[in-house]
């Protein structure tokens, strides 16, 4: 016994001396220390030894048990350190070196038109209201006396979840919500998301932005929806911009009108940005109707109110002359770096 485990002391300091890896290093452990290693197997055999022969083999085989595991140790810890070493010199850092230029995002020329509306009219004393996108019928076309024939009310216009459930075509549903829960005044902007069945192209998208405003009070009268609305524009296209307001037809307003302002690229001379006319159409506008104000709980004998309704992403073309609306939801940095 004492010749075999002499031979695997001298077996085992010869394979781990020579060991290349922490893995066949910790192989190694196993195959000589383990449960089922070559030392343990001789242990198991001390039983059959003479009381004499006992005390010395034990001896020996601790001697050699020792000796492996020093080793071992020592063949470790070498390894670990030629690894580290290997990984020092593969990962070295020069901290001379110019640091990677960060690259700083600018706002979204849309997000800036949208911030820049909401100070003017915050400032004009309106306040912000928001309402879900996933809307009711009843919101988005009934109580703003929408009739059931209405071509904005088909599967081929509004996207639906439900019959009586759709993504909401406009921010109007916002207005409704308002004076259901406010009494008035009211006067406030719902700047948001909305969704309508539309191809992608230049000029349309299925998902788009608008603002819209309402303003409820009493002796409301058109000459204040076009002041508030002149005073918008002069604010946010320039002091010498000129408003025209041309008769029109919604539902839930009468009288109605559409905006153009002069063209400010031109200045209403003619160009391609007006198509040659001189003017820009803006927003759709226009007195609440009484029956809109009646059934959201509001006395139209007593109260009057203006509302108006205008594509930001359209306002952020005109604006920034962009041609085509996909650029604004490409996420090309090149595009937003300019602004």
């Amino acid at each position: 016994m004492k010749e075999r485990l002499l031979k695997i002391r001298e077996t085992a300091t010869e394979m781990i001396e020579s060991s290349s890896s922490l893995k066949e290093l910790e192989d190694l452990r196993i195959k000589f220390l383990g449960k089922k290693g070559e030392l343990t197997d001789i242990l198991k055999g001390m039983g059959k030894l003479s009381k004499e022969e006992r005390p010395e083999m034990g001896k020996v085989s601790n001697e050699v048990r020792n000796h492996i595991e020093s080793i071992l140790s020592k063949i470790k810890e070498s390894l670990e350190q030629e690894a580290l070493n290997k990984k020092l010199n593969s990962e070295v850092i020069d901290v001379t070196l110019p640091a990677e230029k960060v690259n700083v995002g600018n706002k979204h020329p849309l997000m800036k038109v949208f911030d820049e509306l909401q100070d003017i009219f915050l400032g004009m004393g309106y306040k912000i209201a928001e309402g879900p996108e996933v809307e009711t019928v009843y919101n988005a076309f009934d109580a703003l006396n929408s009739p059931d024939d209405h071509p904005s009310r088909s599967t081929s216009d509004t996207f639906y979840f439900a019959p009586d459930i759709c993504l909401r075509p406009h921010t109007s549903s916002v207005q409704i919500r308002t004076m259901q829960n406010q009494k008035p005044p009211i006067k406030i902007i719902s700047p948001g998301r909305c969704f309508r069945f539309d191809e992608l192209d230049a000029t349309h998208s299925p998902m788009f932005h608008q603002l819209e405003g309402l303003v409820v009070d009493e002796n409301v009268t058109m000459a204040d929806l076009k002041g508030a609305l002149d005073l918008f524009v002069k604010r946010f296209f320039g002091s010498n911009i000129r408003t025209k307001f041309r008769p029109h037809h919604f539902p839930f307003t009468e009288p109605s009108a559409e905006v153009d302002v002069t063209c400010f690229k031109c200045g209403g001379v003619g160009c391609k940005v007006c198509g040659g006319t001189g003017w820009i159409e803006i927003l759709g506008c226009g007195m609440v109707h009484p029956d809109v104000l009646e059934e959201c709980g509001i006395d139209s004998e007593k109260y009057s109110g203006f509302a108006f309704g205008m594509g930001v992403d359209r306002i952020t073309m005109l604006k920034y002359e962009i041609e085509d609306i996909r650029y604004l939801f490409e996420n090309d940095m090149r595009m937003i770096d300019q602004f």
